[in-house]
């Protein structure tokens, strides 16, 4: 078996650790308690741009009590975001289904008809399939027991990951009155000249990905501050920043969130939310961190 080279350190050590590389602490047993919470290696993701490889040391004044804080702050960042995105999701549901409908048949989505790739249906359809036959929902089992096994699209939907929506949407055709022209119309942006535009589905797809993976991150309890996100969205000219950064991050996910947002009213009181949560912490975050340009709240305004 392989010998991994590090070895498990006990909390005595843990502690030991971060004052051998000159992390300033001031009460030990604070710091027991946090990793006890919280963890030595999870920490370690808010610390480690302050921690110089070749010297083994932390930049000087580093507080374990301010990493502690940023990973607080990136907690309630989470839950703020993922509150957002659950609206998101909600109200994508209502409007695929709501498109869909214009061709009169519940069982729509078994119609490869309304799909441009053929091939690309049936591996959706094994998608959407499985996705099905794992829900313990009472209205999937409804339907197993009161019609033949037959699902409607407007109770699939409900089952179906925001990834496998994405993959559905991507497939749509398209043209003046199909189901994607529906859909796109609810997520018009506005372009450089002022004018109102619908996204085309790789652009409107991409935004529904990246939006999916911050939404996972978020409910997994993953780091969201100072890190790349590499499924990165289409980002219309408007809100395109100069120069162009060198990773997909925060604001680029925070972007897509805006152009799928359920109402101008809610986003509104969204970036308020996320404005005040970043005054709160502006002792020890930075916004270079979350990939945010220095006039982010224009970007994000509606």
């Amino acid at each position: 078996m392989y010998q991994y080279p590090k070895q498990i350190l006990t909390m005595e050590q843990q502690v030991q650790s971060y004052i051998d590389a000159g992390m300033v602490i001031t009460s030990r047993a604070d710091v027991e308690n946090a990793l006890k919470l919280v963890g030595f290696y999870r920490l370690r993701g808010y610390s480690f741009h302050l921690y110089n490889n070749a010297t083994k040391k932390y930049a000087p004044g580093t507080r374990f009590e301010d990493i502690l804080k940023l990973y607080q702050f990136d907690r309630e960042l989470a839950g703020l975001i993922f509150s957002m995105i659950s609206k998101i999701e909600v109200s994508l549901r209502v409007r695929l289904v709501e498109a869909l409908l214009i061709h009169g048949d519940p069982l729509v989505l078994q119609d490869s008809s309304i799909f441009k790739d053929k091939k690309l249906y049936w591996q959706n359809m094994s998608t959407i399939a499985s996705e099905i036959a794992r829900s313990n929902d009472v209205f999937i089992k409804h339907n197993f027991d009161n019609h033949e096994g037959e699902v409607p699209v407007w109770a699939t939907v409900e089952v179906l990951s925001f990834g496998t929506l994405s993959k559905i949407i991507k497939n749509l055709k398209t043209g003046i009155g199909s189901s994607y022209a529906i859909l796109a119309a609810n997520y018009q942006y506005k372009s450089k000249k002022g004018n109102l535009v619908n996204p085309s589905q790789k652009m409107l797809a991409s935004w529904i990905q990246s939006v999916s993976v911050l939404r996972n991150m978020c409910a997994h309890n993953s780091r969201i501050y100072n890190r790349t996100i590499h499924t990165a969205p289409e980002i219309p000219d408007v809100d395109k920043v100069t120069p162009t950064p060198a990773h997909s991050g925060l604001y680029q996910a925070l972007l897509a969130m805006k152009y799928l947002r359920l109402s101008d009213e809610e986003w509104i009181v969204f970036v308020d939310e996320f404005d005040k949560l970043l005054q709160k912490y502006k002792s020890i975050i930075s916004i270079t961190a979350m990939n945010l340009p220095t006039e982010w709240k224009a970007h994000l305004s509606v």
